[in-house]
C-alpha cells in the first residue's frame, strides 16, 4: 500500500490529508492558535469536586473547566500528587525517580472526594480535546509517546504492542526494554519498534527522558494553570504514529514546516528523507494532488461509491446512522451475489468514512438485507478487515437479526464536518449576476490600475479554470499576450477550481492579495 501525506499550511491553520493508494482516508486540521491538543501536559488546579458524577473539574486555562473522572485518575494517583507537591515546594531536587518511594495505589471503586481536594495543584494530560460545549477531558496517567516507545512515569511495567505477532521478536523487545528502562518508569513498545536495535530504542528513550526533565524544570517554577509540555505539531505527530516503509511521498507548501519535517525525518527515519518534497507550483497544493475533489465528493449527507451504490450518513445526538442503498445499477440476475458485492463495497467505504470524518461513539449501519449466513459472515469479516487500518480503538459486532451492524469507535477530537453544498458566490443566492461578457472589461480596468500604481511588482491573476483557459488561448491573440504588448509585463494566470466563474483576484510576487477596495 502506498501512502502520501499532503500538508497545506496557511496563516490560520494547517490542513493535513492522508492518502492511501491515492484515496483520501484521513483529514486533519490544526489552527495555529490551538492551545489544547491531545497529549499536552498541564499543571492544573482542582476547581470543583462533583461526588455525584465521581469526577472533578480542573482549571487548565480553557474557557470551560476540564473534566477529570475518577476512572481516569489511574492507580498511581497518590504517587503523582506526592511528586507534584515535592517538586513545587522545592524538596525534590531531581527529575529522576530512582529514589522516589511510591505511595499505595488508590482503589478502583473509590470516591473522588476521598483522593482529591478543592484548589489542589495536579499534574494532568489532555485525553480528549474540547468537543461541542464540553471542555477538555483529562487523565492523570501521564504518558510521553515516541516513535518506538511510550514512557509511563510511576510504573515499572514493560508491555509490547499486540500487533507485534512474532513471539521471538516480542521476547527480544521485552528484554531490550527491560535492560534500558529507568527505575520507576514503565515502557510500552510500539509496533514501529519491530526489528529495531537497542541503540535506536535507547536514543529515543534519552529524548523522552529529556522531555520529562523539562516537565520537572517547568513544574518547579510555574503556577497553575500552565502548560508544561506540548504535543508535537499535528504533522509531526501523525508522522510519528503512522510513518512506515509504505510511505512514498510527503508534500508540504510551507518552508518552515518543510524544514521541521525534514529534521524530524532525519532523527527517526533518515533513509526516508528523499520522500519529503516542497510544493513549488503556484497552483493550490490540494488541487494539484486531487485532495480538493475528493473532499467535495466524500463529505455531505450522501457518499456515492464506484458501482453507483451510495451511503446516507445521518448524525443524531446519541449516535451516527448509516444506510446502505444499492442505487439504480444493481443487476437483476443473481440478486444475492449482487447484494453481497454492494455490501462488501459499502463496508470498505464505511471504514474510510469513519476515519475521514473522525466519527466516534456508537455507529449503526443498515446494510442491504442478506439471508445467506455465509454472506453475513463474509460481510463481518470484510468490515473488521477494513477497520484494521484505523488507529482509533473500535469494536465491530456481528449483524443482528434485523440486519443491523453496531460499531463503537474511540472519539478524542470533534468530528470533521465539511459542508460541501456551496452558496452561489456569483449571485449570493439572488439568482442574478452581472453580465459575464463584461468580466474581461472588469479585469482589464483593475489590471491597468494595479500596473499604474505599482509598475515594478510581479502580478499573478487567480481565476476559475474556464476563465484561465480563455485568457491564455491563442499565442498572439490571447488577452495575456495583448497585456504583454500593452504593458511590457507578463501577467501569470493561476487557475483555481474553488473560484466562481466570474471571480478573480490579483496577487503580488510575495503571494499577498492586491486588494482594490
Amino acid at each position: 500500500m502506498q501512502k502520501e501525506l499532503i500538508i497545506n499550511a496557511t496563516s490560520k491553520e494547517v490542513e493535513i490529508a492522508l492518502l492511501e493508494n491515492s484515496k483520501l482516508v484521513e483529514l486533519h486540521f490544526q489552527k495555529t492558535n490551538n492551545n489544547f491538543s491531545v497529549g499536552d501536559i498541564f499543571l492544573g488546579r482542582v476547581r470543583k469536586l462533583m461526588p455525584g458524577l465521581n469526577a472533578a473539574f480542573v482549571d487548565i486555562g480553557h474557557k470551560k473547566d476540564a473534566f477529570l473522572h475518577y476512572t481516569d485518575l489511574g492507580p498511581k494517583l497518590t504517587s503523582l500528587l506526592k511528586y507534584t507537591h515535592e517538586v513545587t515546594n522545592g524538596s525534590m531536587t531531581t527529575s529522576s525517580l530512582d529514589n522516589f518511594k511510591f505511595e499505595p495505589e488508590i482503589i478502583k471503586t473509590g470516591k473522588i472526594d476521598q483522593v482529591l481536594q478543592k484548589r489542589q495543584p495536579i499534574l494532568i494530560q489532555i485525553l480528549k480535546e474540547p468537543i461541542s460545549t464540553k471542555g477538555p477531558r483529562l487523565s492523570c496517567e501521564i504518558t510521553i509517546p515516541g516513535r518506538y516507545l511510550v514512557m509511563t512515569p510511576f510504573s515499572n511495567v514493560v508491555a509490547v504492542s499486540k500487533k507485534v505477532s512474532n513471539n521471538e521478536e516480542r521476547k527480544r523487545l521485552q528484554l531490550l526494554a527491560e535492560s534500558i528502562k529507568p527505575k520507576n518508569f514503565g515502557l510500552i513498545i510500539r509496533t514501529a519498534a519491530e526489528g529495531k536495535s537497542v541503540a535506536d530504542l535507547h536514543e529515543e528513550l534519552r529524548l523522552m527522558q529529556e522531555k520529562w526533565n523539562n516537565i520537572y524544570k517547568q513544574l518547579r517554577k510555574e503556577q497553575p494553570p500552565s502548560k508544561l509540555l506540548s504535543e508535537l505539531d499535528k504533522a509531526s505527530s501523525i508522522l510519528r504514529d503512522v510513518l512506515s516503509d509504505s510511505f512514498n511521498k510527503i508534500v508540504v507548501n510551507d518552508r518552515d514546516l518543510y524544514s521541521n519535517i525534514r529534521t524530524y525525518m532525519d532523527s527517526f527515519a533518515p533513509h526516508k528523507m528523499k520522500i519529503v518534497d516542497f510544493h513549488k507550483s503556484g497552483r493550490p497544493i490540494f488541487d494539484t494532488h486531487g485532495v480538493t475533489r475528493q473532499i467535495k465528493s466524500s463529505f455531505g449527507k450522501t457518499a456515492t461509491m464506484g458501482s453507483g451504490a451510495y451511503l446516507v450518513i445521518e448524525h443524531t445526538e446519541a449516535m451516527h446512522v448509516i444506510d446502505v442503498n444499492s442505487g439504480p445499477k444493481t443487476p437483476s440476475t443473481n440478486q444475492e451475489e449482487a447484494v453481497l458485492r454492494v455490501n462488501l463495497e459499502a463496508a470498505d467505504e464505511i471504514a474510510r468514512q469513519l476515519r475521514l470524518r473522525d466519527i466516534g461513539g456508537l455507529i449503526i449501519i443498515d446494510f442491504i438485507d442478506m439471508r445467506n449466513n455465509e454472506h453475513r459472515k463474509a460481510l463481518l469479516s470484510a468490515m473488521r478487515s477494513a477497520m484494521r487500518k484505523d488507529r482509533a480503538q473500535h469494536t465491530v459486532l456481528p449483524l443482528s437479526k434485523f440486519g443491523l451492524m453496531q460499531i463503537t469507535r474511540q472519539r478524542v477530537r470533534p468530528e470533521v464536518k465539511i459542508n460541501t453544498a456551496e452558496v452561489c458566490p456569483s449571485c449570493s443566492g439572488s439568482g442574478q449576476v452581472n453580465p459575464t461578457v463584461l468580466l474581461t472589461d472588469d479585469i482589464n480596468r483593475d489590471l491597468e490600475f494595479i500596473i499604474n500604481s505599482r509598475p515594478k511588482s510581479k502580478i499573478f491573476l487567480r481565476v476559475h479554470p474556464y476563465v484561465g483557459a480563455y485568457l491564455t488561448k491563442g499565442l498572439f491573440k490571447s488577452p495575456v499576450a495583448q497585456w504583454y504588448r500593452k504593458y511590457y509585463k507578463w501577467i501569470r494566470i493561476v487557475p483555481n477550481g474553488d473560484f466562481a466563474v466570474n471571480q478573480y483576484k490579483f496577487f503580488d510576487g510575495n503571494e499577498d492579495e492586491i486588494r482594490l477596495n
